[in-house]
């Protein structure tokens, strides 16, 4: 099995430094490049394709979610997984918006960080212990339901299964309450996901609820 490729984005020289050396000893990765703003990052990884990014947020002369936001439009394939001190929602939220895959807080284990490379290669979705409760407390609450005007470019179907995906609802949930088979479901989730430009349940989740969302009668 062919290593993962994956890239080192950071303005602080010793941790850099550090998760290179990691990267490094690992048997199941291979360092392709290295950042220290964001602006290099996107030229970086726009050249080498890694499969995998490791990207700080706070970085001078481009910041890292304007960074992953590059570079997701133009390689949506690249995974972009956050490594960061930043925990509070607005990064979080506006991490994902962007298009990364996975946030995870400086200080995470080596473990902890190589199998949350593997995953977002694998196209999962992934937050550290901490962000994922944030995550589930921001999903969690009054059951929600898009409009036709919020929405216009999806289907009334569509915007029922919005509506569960922002419920926190599986594809397997969503099917046996609306009587579909998980086919169908999946099918639609992807439609959903193309028109609203995507790549994942949880930054639908939060395009929907910035959007505007009503609550049922």
């Amino acid at each position: 099995m062919e290593p993962l490729r994956v890239m080192v984005v950071d303005d602080h020289d010793n941790f850099r430094r550090g998760l290179e050396a990691m990267l490094t000893a690992a048997d199941s990765v291979e360092l392709v490049g290295t950042a220290a703003d964001g602006r290099t990052a996107v030229e970086v990884a726009l050249e080498q394709q890694p499969d995998v990014i490791l990207m700080d947020l706070h970085m001078p002369r481009l910041n890292g979610v304007e960074a992953t936001a590059r570079i997701v439009q133009s390689s949506p394939h690249i995974g972009v997984l956050v490594l960061t001190m930043m925990e509070d929602e607005e990064s979080v939220f506006a991490a994902i918006r962007a298009g990364a895959r996975g946030y995870l807080l400086k200080g995470a284990r080596r473990s902890e960080i190589l199998r949350s490379i593997e995953a977002v290669s694998a196209g999962e979705v992934i937050f550290g212990p901490g962000i994922a409760d944030r995550m589930m407390s921001y999903f969690r609450g009054v059951r929600l339901k898009p409009t036709s005007q919020t929405f216009p470019q999806l289907t009334e179907r569509e915007r029922i299964i919005l509506g569960r995906i922002a419920d926190g609802l599986e594809n397997a949930e969503i099917a046996r309450e609306l009587g579909l088979s998980v086919k169908t479901v999946r099918n639609h989730v992807s439609n959903i996901f193309a028109k609203l430009q995507v790549a994942h349940r949880a930054q639908a989740v939060i395009l929907a609820r910035e959007a505007g969302l009503e609550t049922p009668d």
